[in-house]
């Protein structure tokens, strides 16, 4: 009989369709300050990784190990990769949203709104018609371990919509700290972690969810509450399963919110995504490393798997 893995916790039995008793939690890299915004390169076989104190997005693949594919990253915290396979990556640094282009090239696409600076945009997703959406919480400001201390010029509370056309708009106004973000597979909803308890304790950390109409959001209400920590990266699987970070590890909910199971880590988790040659392995990271597991489902982000990649060592 095989037994269930340390590692897993199984709250609902479609839990168990979703992983292997026989898969391992691998530490695939280690000795950074704090991980975060993990894509997987498909096209190159490779993932990469901001390690914001440090300053560097690093790069990680089977067969050559850690090597830094970016320093001076200006605090890059969460990245995504847009229909072309470039990478887009939120900085606190510089509190913008950049674009890495083929060639390499930095493209600043957002640093300001109404003609004031953003606060630090924090992690970003891409839907399929090229329209980027970013959360803009406080945290690259609020000390110099994340970015550079200053005074917020917009409020913590805004999740930003920015059109093809460039036309950066405020879609969500009423957080206290939004954080992480992804679409269901049919992006006709979009999920935001709210961690403003780290602040204030009197906000819950919850999943809320909004049903994306045009170039609005129409609150959904409260998807999920995490138990322990706080909601932050997150990613949808093929069937509409949501994937959260928390301090415990990696939580799964099932499309109607119901807690199926978690991946427990032990480090704090921070953001995650899936990948591998077959789809199939969950990347996390995790304070001071990054985590492997294979998982028996794929990503709804599939398309961000090819295409093109950018240069300067992604290969």
């Amino acid at each position: 009989m095989i037994t269930t893995p340390p590692h897993l916790e199984v709250h609902d039995e479609r839990f168990r369709a979703l992983v292997h008793p026989m898969s391992k939690l691998e530490l695939i890299a280690e000795g950074f300050i704090w991980t975060e915004g993990p894509v997987w390169f498909g096209d190159r076989d490779c993932l990469l990784f901001s390690d914001i104190p440090n300053q560097r997005i690093m790069r990680w693949s089977e067969t050559e190990g850690v090597s830094t594919y970016r320093a001076s990253s200006g605090f890059n915290n969460g990245n995504t990769r847009d229909r072309e396979g470039r990478l887009i990556g939120c900085r606190h640094g510089n509190r913008d949203v950049v674009r890495t282009e083929v060639d390499g090239r930095r493209t600043v696409l957002a640093s300001c709104f109404e003609g004031k600076r953003l606060n630090s945009p924090n992690d970003v997703v891409v839907g399929s018609d090229g329209v980027i959406w970013f959360t803009d919480p406080t945290y690259g400001i609020i000390s110099n371990f994340e970015g550079y201390k200053a005074a917020p010029e917009q409020p913590s509370r805004n999740v930003y919509r920015l059109g093809t056309d460039g036309v950066l708009s405020a879609v969500a106004t009423d957080f206290a700290q939004p954080n992480g973000l992804c679409f269901s597979p049919d992006e006709s909803r979009l999920y935001i972690a709210e961690s403003g308890s780290s602040h204030d304790d009197t906000v819950p950390p919850v999943i809320r969810q909004f049903e994306v109409v045009g170039d609005r959001l129409k609150d959904a209400g409260v998807f999920a509450t995490i138990d322990t920590g706080l909601p932050d990266g997150m990613r949808c699987d093929v069937q509409g399963n949501l994937w959260s970070s928390a301090a415990d590890g990696v939580h799964c909910f099932a499309p109607d919110g119901t807690l199926l199971g978690k991946i427990l880590v032990p480090q704090v988790v921070s953001n995650l995504c899936f990948g591998g040659r077959d789809g199939q392995r969950l990347f996390i990271t995790a304070t001071t490393g990054v985590y492997r597991v294979f998982v028996d489902i794929k990503g709804a982000e599939s398309w961000t798997h090819g295409g093109s990649c950018c240069a300067a060592g992604c290969g």
